[in-house]
């Protein structure tokens, strides 16, 4: 099962009662057994993406589809069966699992109808032991766990409905460097050994760079580039990745400082005109005060005045917008 999200525009109501778009018009696929993963700076829309994904809000505009099937926004109403192979870990584990529960109860909630009661628990163990949880502490309360268990968990609780899609939200953000490597090697783990489908995102290019067979980057509220990983980070299309990739540090002989990326996003309650990024862009021109599509680039799409198609346009510095 694969799941689409087709021109999603999320909006929410800002100050004086004026809208802010969060998300503008983006378009993702996730095919089972593959990782795409989603990256961007905090406030370009990432999480709004995730959660109108995920169905715990509805889009302004757009549709999401599992399956071929809409995805119903959540209500106080059990999900359908049929939405509970998309799941979600969220990021910061502490808060997603209930203190007050202990950690088999919780994941005995999501067994599908289909598993005898009789063997449902042993189900559940199951789980924790395929994301290296010891079966023997299934007892236990969250406050007795680390936050690197603690995510383990929450992935085992989204295994327990059989998923078909996982959308991961930065879901090694509130973690120790080791317990990162743990989860995030977990989760690519199950990708290839469940064929599911994930949806990876962070503000670590560096990392999306090690799990992803597709990457997207996100900048304010848009999509700036999508393609295959590898081409990504050799051959970048748009600016914006490439000034991504030069503030990654590098560990190498004359590797060198990275470069910090100038300026900062703008406001999502007032965009920029034309292309969103040329307030920042080193190759800003005069062509890019006109929005720019995603156009074909190699193997990906890039939204860049600089691989117009069949255009050669002269790169002509232009002044930075205040």
């Amino acid at each position: 099962m694969s799941l689409e999200l087709r021109d999603i525009v999320v909006e929410y109501r800002g100050a004086h009662n004026s809208m802010v778009r969060a998300v503008n018009g983006v378009s993702l696929t996730v095919e089972p057994g593959k990782v795409v993963g989603l990256v961007g700076e905090s406030g370009c829309g990432k999480s709004s993406l995730a959660r109108v994904a995920s169905g715990l809000i509805k889009a302004s505009k757009g549709s999401v589809l599992f399956d071929g099937e809409p995805v119903a926004p959540l209500s106080w109403q059990r999900r359908p069966r049929r939405e509970l192979g998309l799941q979600m870990v969220f990021q910061n584990p502490y808060s997603s699992l209930n203190p007050r529960r202990r950690i088999d109860a919780q994941l005995l909630d999501g067994v599908p109808a289909d598993v005898p009661r009789r063997s449902r628990r042993s189900y559940v163990l199951e789980q924790l032991d395929r994301v290296g949880v010891a079966p023997d502490v299934a007892g236990r309360f969250p406050h007795q766990f680390s936050g690197g268990q603690l995510q383990r968990i929450a992935i085992a609780r989204a295994l327990v409905t059989r998923p078909s899609v996982l959308i991961a939200d930065e879901p090694v953000t509130a973690l120790d460097a080791s317990s990162q490597v743990h989860v995030v090697n977990t989760l690519t783990q199950l990708v290839r050994d469940l064929d599911v489908g994930m949806l990876f995102i962070s503000h670590d290019l560096a990392l999306v760079r090690h799990i992803a067979d597709t990457t997207a980057v996100m900048y304010l509220g848009k999509l700036a580039e999508t393609a295959p990983t590898a081409q990504l980070w050799s051959q970048p299309g748009h600016p914006y990745t490439s000034s991504l990739i030069a503030a990654i540090p590098q560990v190498k002989a004359g590797a060198g400082l990275p470069v910090a990326l100038a300026g900062e996003v703008p406001d999502p309650a007032n965009v920029p005109t034309g292309c969103a990024f040329r307030p920042r862009c080193p190759h800003a021109s005069d062509e890019c005060t006109r929005e720019p599509e995603l156009w074909p680039h190699r193997a990906g799409r890039s939204a860049c005045w600089l691989i117009h198609p069949g255009t050669e346009i002269p790169v002509r510095p232009a002044q930075p917008v205040a």
